[in-house]
């Protein structure tokens, strides 16, 4: 009696078709990853990542200076958010809008820009020039506002004594504080950074 035998698939094809389905799931993983994957995840957050819970602000975003919803703006000092909406009324009529590029921020914020800093200036002493410690910050209290675009800091910095609002330090044009009492006598003289500032000496 004569047998048949099936042809052995040739390897060819075989090795062809694995190939063909490996290119097509690492396409379709890749492809997945790009439409499904945010922006932000919880992951950011630890990886150590701030947030808005923070008082971060993304980059190139500014606030108004009623956005009750920021914890960047609604943990102001009271008295201070009220003298920089008063300001952000007046600036308003002369065609300039006051907004909030940083304010409140929590200390992991704060010391995770001290780190920053450092990585950028290579050192701790210079880094102190521009951001302070955690235990010292005026933005961690919730004292201090940084404003921008440049003309509304330009606008605060020529109008700020009429409601307290004072530039505290030179190489810090958008960096205000309250200090009340200015009306009458003017806003002190500025430090030139913030490592001249007795109170970041704590």
């Amino acid at each position: 009696m004569q047998t048949t035998t099936s042809p052995r698939p040739r390897r060819g094809h075989r090795k062809l078709f694995v190939g063909v389905a490996l290119v097509l799931a690492v396409t379709g993983a890749l492809t997945a990853q790009r439409v499904l994957a945010p922006s932000w995840s919880p992951w950011e957050a630890l990886r150590g990542q701030p947030t808005a819970a923070d008082g971060a602000i993304p980059a190139g975003l500014r606030l108004s200076v009623h956005d009750e919803a920021s914890p960047a703006v609604a943990r102001l000092d009271e008295d201070l958010l009220a003298a920089l909406r008063e300001a952000a009324a007046d600036a308003t009529a002369d065609g300039v809008q006051l907004l909030v590029s940083s304010g409140w921020r929590s200390a992991a914020y704060q010391d995770r820009l001290l780190r920053d800093a450092v990585d950028t200036y290579g050192s701790r002493s210079e880094a102190l020039r521009w951001v302070a410690t955690a235990a010292t910050s005026a933005h961690v209290s919730g004292d201090a506002v940084d404003i921008g675009p440049y003309d509304s800091s330009d606008w605060l910095v020529r109008h700020g004594e009429d409601y307290g609002l004072c530039q505290i330090y030179g190489n810090e044009p958008w960096h205000f504080e309250l200090r009340p009492g200015t009306t009458t006598e003017g806003c002190p003289p500025r430090y030139a950074n913030p490592a001249e500032d007795p109170r970041m000496q704590l």
